[in-house]
């Protein structure tokens, strides 16, 4: 009997076995460490209750206010600045003297005139008394009439011109910018203040062709600044833009009424808000919950504890949430959050 050979049939059947043995263990160790998928282990889903809902779709417009009135002030004649009355951010009101000019040599001038009406006058009475009596002949008369008339034109021309050196407030307003200083120079055209009305402002928005229809003239709505989203403001259309900007879109302008502190500035933003007069009842969902497979909308639909793809049809989207016109009914319920191993039939659990 062939020993050495028994005992090698042995050994290499021995190591056969261990190989077996470690390469069972090897597997059972790989696979403890890798997730094994459960199709039937159910999966925690958070879920919501279709109810009918009043759908608010109310919608906002951004624009920005500016002044109702806002102008730069410059001298009618030209003249040198003796005093100036206001400083950046007086209230004036209109018919306020704002700017004093030099007058004092039209002063002299009209001083000058007056002295030569009175000359004047004497000389038509005299003149009236003697061309009666046939004394002088009537056309002395008409000249010192005609000199009298000339020297009261004089006299209203000073008189108008020495009014124009007292710069005056055109509307009531802020002074928002003072341009030259006392013992500067005025001319015609050069400005000199800057008043702004802020009491009523101008609220401008750009809208699209679409929502044209939204505005009519003279109707009041309600708008909001941003910077004070609690103060309500009335705003009446004034102007609906004829011709779109480069947008595509239209302006229309509002007239607003600031508060009685003015507490509106110029520039500030702001939103005119539009609501629909009859509230719709609708079914809204979150747009988060829905999915689209080759352009068509679905959602998981729980079924006796299985979420179920069910397809949708949706209307329009209102904020984070969308409307859904076909495919739902009131009391379905819905997954809307815990997609990431969900399936057609899984087991669902309710977070």
């Amino acid at each position: 009997m062939n020993w050495k050979k028994i005992i090698g049939i042995i050994a290499l059947i021995a190591v056969i076995a261990l190989v077996f043995f470690k390469l069972k263990n090897n597997k059972e160790t790989t696979e403890s460490k890798v997730y094994q998928y459960d199709k039937e282990k159910p999966i925690a889903v958070s879920v919501d209750t279709i109810r009918l809902q009043s759908i608010d779709d109310a919608k906002t417009y951004t624009g920005t206010f500016e002044p109702n009135k806002e102008t730069k002030i410059s001298a009618d004649i030209q003249g040198k600045i003796n005093a100036v009355l206001v400083d950046v951010g007086s209230e004036v009101s209109k018919g306020q003297t704002l700017i004093q000019l030099d007058n004092s040599l039209l002063k002299l001038q009209l001083q000058s005139v007056e002295v030569q009406i009175e000359g004047l006058e004497d000389d038509v009475k005299r003149y009236t008394i003697l061309t009666e009596a046939d004394a002088v002949q009537g056309v002395q008369l008409e000249k010192a009439k005609l000199g009298l008339k000339t020297a009261k034109v004089q006299k209203a021309t000073l008189l108008e011109q020495i009014s124009k050196t007292s710069i005056k407030a055109p509307f009531n307003g802020i002074v928002t910018a003072k341009l030259n200083e006392e013992g500067g120079f005025a001319a015609p055209g050069v400005p000199l203040l800057q008043i702004t009305d802020i009491s009523t402002l101008r609220f401008t928005v750009n809208v699209p062709e679409n929502d044209l229809v939204k505005f009519q003239n003279n109707q009041t709505y309600k708008i909001n600044a941003d910077v004070y989203p609690d103060i309500s403001l009335s705003g009446k259309v004034s102007m609906i833009g004829s011709k779109a900007n480069m947008g595509n879109s239209f302006p229309i302008q509002f007239q607003v009424a600031n508060t009685k502190n003015l507490s509106i500035k110029s520039g500030m933003f702001g939103k005119v808000n539009l609501s629909e007069s009859e509230q719709e009842q609708g079914i809204l969902i979150p747009t988060s919950a829905i999915m689209e497979e080759n352009g068509i909308a679905k959602v998981y639909l729980i079924k006796n504890g299985k979420a179920v793809l069910q397809t949708i049809i949706t209307s329009r989207n209102i904020g984070n949430k969308t409307l859904v016109s076909g495919g739902l009914n009131e009391n379905d319920v819905i997954v809307i959050n815990g997609f990431i191993n969900l399936f057609d039939g899984a087991n669902i659990t309710t977070k």
